[in-house]
């Protein structure tokens, strides 16, 4: 009998909803059904906009979150018209929400989702798992990353080492050792797509840099990517985890970079986020047999290019070489994190984010 959950996924990039129906009543998780769901030009721009505002006047982000859980529970509910499935037979939604702030180093350490879960579960007839963070930032953790887990479920071997790197709007690496004797790790290891993606928006105003294309054409400016390369965050050790709050436009303005021609400046971004994992790779993974990618930048050709280069004696490819599409692994994360809470089991790896002990994430909202 199929045990189906839906993850919902909406990543530092704002590029849209990752909607996946996953099958979780077999040995491996599968993949039943995904729908990419884009955000309203208003609303997509409203989330942009939230992320200049005050802490204080968070809490005025009560109707952008009523909002967005529309949209989500719209996500849904045309996964399940794509799929043919009815709510009746999914037992929850696992939604991650979209980000607003990722605060784990302040004082009051914090992470704010939004995307009302009780909008969802009303408009969708769904139980809902949301607020997946609070829990292990609560326990002394991150609260980032959460993927890990979900990986080590997947894609742990039992004869080789492997890296799972997922590069989204940050670049998060999974080190998932043989077999399960030697404790799992991961973390964030700087930006992925964001700032690529950031200065593409800025300067030709679209989304993304096709294939890397625009980043091929320019030349690495070195004197700067060495400036960038010494930011304090990438001396870091493990835990460790970030956001748009800290990697962005105006952390690249501190380094005077406006005198680069604008494809000068794309390609040594691409190189930022390829160093930068290649860097955390040999620093912390050195004796992994096999690197996986997920996310968006495994569609970037060149930067794909460069981590090859930069890594010329590791095995690198998509993660659909092991049969999992790269666009759908974090929302079917999410998914399975929900399926964890539903039964009441732990969903984040202490080795991973920092936090005292293992914990059930989510709060749930009945439908």
């Amino acid at each position: 009998m199929p045990e189906l959950y839906i993850g919902l996924m909406s990543g530092t990039s704002v590029d849209g909803i990752d909607a996946a129906l996953v099958d979780f009543s077999g040995g491996t998780p599968e993949l039943i059904s995904t729908h990419c769901h884009p955000w309203p030009e208003k609303i997509h721009q409203a989330l942009l906009d939230s992320r200049a505002l005050p802490d204080d006047a968070l809490p005025t982000l009560r109707e952008l979150d009523l909002e967005t859980g529309d949209i989500f529970a719209q996500a849904t509910n045309e996964l399940l018209s794509i799929a043919g499935i009815s709510q009746h037979d999914v037992i929850a939604i696992g939604s991650h929400g979209q980000t607003i702030r990722h605060r784990p180093d302040a004082p009051q350490p914090y992470s704010l989702q939004i995307g009302n879960p009780a909008v969802i579960a009303h408009n969708t007839g769904i139980d809902v798992v949301s607020d997946f963070r609070s829990a292990d930032i609560q326990a002394g953790g991150q609260g980032a990353p959460l993927a890990p887990a979900f990986h080590a479920a997947v894609f742990q071997s039992t004869h080789q080492h492997r890296t799972i790197i997922n590069i989204g709007g940050i670049a998060n690496l999974t080190l998932l050792p043989a077999g399960a004797s030697t404790r799992i790790t991961g973390f964030d290891s700087g930006p992925g797509n964001s700032l690529m993606d950031a200065w593409m928006k800025k300067i030709n105003g679209h989304s993304y840099d096709r294939d890397g294309q625009w980043a091929r054409s320019g030349k690495v400016n070195q004197a700067l990517l060495d400036k960038l390369l010494d930011d304090a965050y990438f001396k870091l050790p493990p835990p460790k985890s970030t956001g748009f709050e800290y990697f962005n436009l105006n952390w690249l303005q501190r380094y005077h970079a406006n005198s680069l021609r604008t494809d000068d400046m794309q390609a040594t971004l691409c190189e930022l986020t390829a160093v930068s994992i290649a860097r955390a790779v040999l620093n912390y993974a050195a004796n992994t047999g096999e690197i996986l990618i997920c996310g968006g930048g495994a569609h970037n050709d060149y930067l794909m290019e460069r981590l090859n280069t930069l890594l010329p004696d590791y095995r690198i490819a998509a993660t659909d070489v092991s049969g999992v599409h790269p666009d759908w692994v974090e929302a079917m994360a999410f998914a399975w994190l929900a399926k964890q809470t539903m039964h009441g089991l732990p969903g984040n790896l202490p080795s991973v984010t920092g936090a005292q002990r293992a914990v059930v994430l989510g709060q749930i909202t009945r439908a």
